[in-house]
């Protein structure tokens, strides 16, 4: 195999390993180190002098991309340990499908089962997001992971009673989801605190990742329960900078709203919704510059409840 085509190979198939290592790690810094080392690993082997040629590159680079994130995983947790606050993925734009980023793809875990997943061990994640997301049978992760189909389909039973028993499965129509956010918005920034808890599950739950670089004091753990949250919320847009817009986006897969002061992001702020689409189930919201620098406010799309003042999601952080 040529260098050419050897490069068109990775370059074909690069999307997908973006993708399936993002969603094992949730960084696009650590992913895209993870995608270097694998081009290396298959840049050396696609050579002539390597012997016989890879029958699959696509399983061959699945393989390495996988297996080379796992080992990245142990670094990872001891940065996530060390993290002030609690701890989200680094958010991304998905909505459009022919942007020159090669982070974007479809195939993206939401934020809420983002969480879900860091419940569990580095092998059930990694099982579960290939049969669950990416459709791979047991016998080919079993081939990715060196383990045995019984082995794997053991660790996939466990990942996925793990996952339903804290997020069961339910479809949320994206519309009724922006619908969701924008009375959320008018809520917290009309200062409507009667409207704001009437939107707010009674369990409701509230991460908030600054990162110990927001504005905000940082909270150390996610705050439960609609009262806690919903003063957190009131008193975020109190404190909020003059000037706030708010653009809606599609990111990591989720309707988002994105805050912006001027042409930066201050933040991002996704909601899960009860499965009746009703009231809001989980907030979760990232105001660390450093997770939202891949933000930009190219072509926004402005709603009519965009206006200076949208409360800053950094209300979490109080």
């Amino acid at each position: 195999m040529s260098d050419e085509q050897a490069t068109q190979v990775f370059i074909d198939h690069r999307e997908l390993l973006f993708s399936i290592v993002y969603n094992m790690l949730g960084s696009v810094a650590d992913t895209e180190d993870v995608l270097q080392e694998t081009w290396l690993s298959w840049a050396r082997r696609s050579v002539p002098s390597a012997g016989e040629p890879v029958a699959s590159p696509r399983a061959y680079l699945v393989r390495i991309a996988v297996n080379a994130a796992l080992a990245r995983q142990a670094s990872v947790s001891r940065r996530r340990e060390e993290y002030v606050g609690p701890w989200l993925p680094e958010p991304f734009v998905t909505e459009r499908e022919d942007a020159a980023d090669p982070a974007v793809r479809a195939e993206s875990v939401s934020m809420a089962l983002f969480v879900v997943l860091q419940s569990l061990t580095p092998l059930e994640r990694v099982v579960f997001l290939l049969h669950e997301v990416f459709g791979y049978a047991h016998t080919e992760i079993a081939g990715i992971l060196d383990r045995t189909p019984p082995a794997v389909r053991q660790l996939a039973h466990r990942a996925r009673e793990h996952v339903h028993a804290r997020r069961p499965r339910y479809d949320v129509d994206p519309g009724v989801r922006r619908k969701a956010t924008e009375k959320f918005l008018a809520a917290v920034f009309g200062g409507d605190l009667a409207a704001l808890l009437r939107l707010l599950a009674p369990d409701v739950t509230l991460w908030s990742d600054g990162g110990g670089k927001a504005p905000a004091p940082a909270r150390l753990r996610p705050v439960r329960g609609r009262d806690k949250v919903a003063r957190l919320l009131a008193a975020g847009a109190g404190r909020a900078p003059q000037g706030l817009e708010v653009r809606h986006r599609e990111l990591n897969g989720d309707p988002s709203a994105v805050l912006f002061d001027g042409d930066a992001p201050f933040g991002m702020m996704v909601l899960d919704l009860t499965p009746d689409g009703e009231q809001v189930a989980g907030i979760y919201a990232v105001t660390n510059p450093d997770k939202l620098v891949r933000i930009t406010d190219g072509n926004p799309e402005r709603s009519d409840t965009d206006r200076p003042g949208t409360p800053s999601c950094e209300g979490a952080d109080d």
